[in-house]
């Protein structure tokens, strides 16, 4: 059995045909998908989908939207209210002219400060801005846990953050022959710091276009970590699935409440 850790089922094309969707992943040995939010009208699907058996919601402020308002008591009540399973996809990201990086650091605190008072985990989103990521996340008076997702770095970057306490969310990067850095980290990080995720439909995989992929091809990322690692495949779903399970609570009480 395995986990995607993050997954847009609310984005077009998978929101248009979602039974299929679901029903492929299911078949595919993909029995459970967290969808992180990226703004509001996001929050407001993702809790909707989060209703369904097999999808577990995160509710957040993605940082290319953090010139929207956000108001932390309502985003606590809305995280309650859905049993959301994390705070995300929350984080920073130097790459985008706006919103200001300043502004992207306000929305951060304040959604750490949720995540910290709800006793939940965060989903990471980060680009260009480890130094600053890791400062804040070591600095929080409560230690931090999340995942950094879509993570294709090297192993150097890679032990920072499991050292700061997070895990690594490993996509279609692990499937590319030329993801030679993320290649070097899997083959020294340990396969209890790192979960699988696809990022559908925003990241493809190595002859999988983006807007193809799905939570099914999970399966397809597996495969690739249990090559690159020398493990056996059922290894590695057992301990990714397990790695997710403990931290999101997927088995603790669930579903969006009417």
């Amino acid at each position: 059995m395995l986990v995607d850790t993050h997954c847009h089922l609310d984005f077009d094309p998978l929101n248009g045909d979602l039974e299929s969707v679901l029903e492929r992943a299911e078949a595919a040995g993909v029995h459970r998908i967290v969808v992180p939010s990226f703004d509001a009208a996001s929050r407001r699907e993702v809790a909707r989908l989060g209703r369904l058996e097999s999808v577990f919601p995160a509710v957040g402020l993605h940082p290319w939207a953090a010139d929207e308002p956000l108001d932390a008591v309502d985003l606590a009540r809305e995280a309650q209210s859905c049993r959301a399973v994390a705070i995300g996809e929350i984080g920073l990201d130097t790459k985008v002219e706006q919103p200001s990086f300043d502004a992207q650091m306000r929305v951060f605190s304040s959604q750490l400060d949720v995540a910290s008072k709800l006793d939940l985990p965060v989903i990471l989103h980060c680009r260009g801005a480890f130094d600053e990521l890791i400062r804040i996340i070591t600095n929080q008076p409560h230690p931090v846990r999340g995942v950094v997702h879509a993570y294709s770095r090297g192993p150097e970057l890679a032990q920072r953050l499991i050292d700061a306490g997070l895990l690594l969310g490993i996509g279609g990067a692990a499937t590319r022959p030329r993801a030679r850095r993320l290649h070097r980290t899997l083959k020294r990080v340990p396969l209890d710091r790192i979960v699988l995720e696809t990022d559908a439909p925003s990241i493809g995989l190595d002859g999988i276009r983006p807007e193809q992929t799905e939570p099914r091809h999970v399966a397809d990322i597996a495969r690739a970590v249990a090559m690159l690692t020398d493990t056996d495949l059922a290894t590695v779903a057992q301990r990714t699935t397990t790695n997710a399970e403990a931290l999101f609570g997927l088995e603790a009480g669930r579903g969006c409440q009417e």
